[in-house]
Protein backbone atom coordinates (compact mmCIF):
# COMPACT_ATOMS: atom_id res chain seq x y z
CA UNK A 1 0.00 0.00 0.00
CA UNK A 2 1.13 3.54 -0.60
CA UNK A 3 2.47 5.45 2.37
CA UNK A 4 0.31 7.44 4.76
CA UNK A 5 -3.26 7.28 5.94
CA UNK A 6 -6.01 7.00 3.33
CA UNK A 7 -8.53 8.54 5.72
CA UNK A 8 -8.37 11.95 4.02
CA UNK A 9 -9.60 10.59 0.68
CA UNK A 10 -13.29 10.77 -0.19
CA UNK A 11 -15.18 7.53 -0.83
CA UNK A 12 -15.21 8.34 -4.55
CA UNK A 13 -11.43 8.78 -4.58
CA UNK A 14 -10.92 5.51 -2.71
CA UNK A 15 -13.24 3.70 -5.12
CA UNK A 16 -11.40 5.13 -8.13
CA UNK A 17 -8.03 4.17 -6.64
CA UNK A 18 -9.29 0.64 -6.03
CA UNK A 19 -10.34 0.29 -9.70
CA UNK A 20 -7.01 1.67 -10.94
CA UNK A 21 -5.16 -0.67 -8.58
CA UNK A 22 -7.09 -3.70 -9.87
CA UNK A 23 -6.31 -2.83 -13.47
CA UNK A 24 -2.62 -2.43 -12.62
CA UNK A 25 -2.51 -5.85 -10.99
CA UNK A 26 -4.32 -7.33 -13.99
CA UNK A 27 -1.55 -5.96 -16.22
CA UNK A 28 1.08 -7.72 -14.11
CA UNK A 29 2.15 -5.06 -11.60
CA UNK A 30 2.99 -6.01 -8.05
CA UNK A 31 0.18 -5.18 -5.59
CA UNK A 32 2.38 -2.67 -3.76
CA UNK A 33 3.35 -0.84 -6.96
CA UNK A 34 -0.24 -0.92 -8.24
CA UNK A 35 -1.52 0.73 -5.04
CA UNK A 36 1.12 3.45 -5.19
CA UNK A 37 0.34 4.13 -8.84
CA UNK A 38 -3.41 4.20 -8.16
CA UNK A 39 -3.19 6.83 -5.44
CA UNK A 40 -0.65 8.84 -7.44
CA UNK A 41 -3.12 8.92 -10.33
CA UNK A 42 -5.99 10.00 -8.07
CA UNK A 43 -3.80 12.73 -6.55
CA UNK A 44 -2.80 14.00 -9.96
CA UNK A 45 -6.41 14.03 -11.18
CA UNK A 46 -7.80 15.90 -8.20
CA UNK A 47 -4.83 18.16 -7.50
CA UNK A 48 -4.54 17.09 -3.87
CA UNK A 49 -7.25 16.65 -1.27
CA UNK A 50 -10.90 17.59 -1.42
CA UNK A 51 -12.28 20.38 0.74
CA UNK A 52 -15.83 20.28 1.96
CA UNK A 53 -18.20 23.18 1.55
CA UNK A 54 -20.25 24.75 -1.19
CA UNK A 55 -18.42 26.36 -4.06
CA UNK A 56 -15.03 24.93 -3.17
CA UNK A 57 -14.86 22.33 -5.89
CA UNK A 58 -12.13 22.13 -8.49
CA UNK A 59 -12.12 20.70 -11.98
CA UNK A 60 -10.58 17.28 -12.45
CA UNK A 61 -7.71 16.62 -14.80
CA UNK A 62 -8.50 13.27 -16.40
CA UNK A 63 -5.44 13.15 -18.66
CA UNK A 64 -3.47 10.79 -16.36
CA UNK A 65 -6.12 8.08 -16.65
CA UNK A 66 -6.28 8.48 -20.43
CA UNK A 67 -2.50 8.22 -20.67
CA UNK A 68 -2.31 5.00 -18.65
CA UNK A 69 -2.94 2.50 -21.41
CA UNK A 70 -0.74 4.26 -23.92
CA UNK A 71 2.24 4.96 -21.71
CA UNK A 72 3.69 1.48 -21.42
CA UNK A 73 3.40 -2.05 -22.62
CA UNK A 74 2.85 -1.44 -26.30
CA UNK A 75 5.71 -0.37 -28.55
CA UNK A 76 5.23 2.85 -30.43
CA UNK A 77 4.99 2.74 -34.18
CA UNK A 78 7.73 4.77 -35.75
CA UNK A 79 7.83 5.90 -39.32
CA UNK A 80 11.34 5.43 -40.59
CA UNK A 81 12.80 7.24 -43.52
CA UNK A 82 14.14 5.29 -46.43
CA UNK A 83 17.69 5.91 -45.15
CA UNK A 84 19.58 6.98 -48.23
CA UNK A 85 17.72 4.83 -50.73
CA UNK A 86 16.74 6.59 -53.89
CA UNK A 87 13.28 5.98 -55.20
CA UNK A 88 13.39 4.97 -58.85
Amino acid sequence: MARGSKKAYTSKQRRQARHIEESGEKRGMSPKRAAAMAYATVNKQDGGGKKSGSGRGRKRNTSPSKKGGRKGGRARKTTRSRGGRKSR
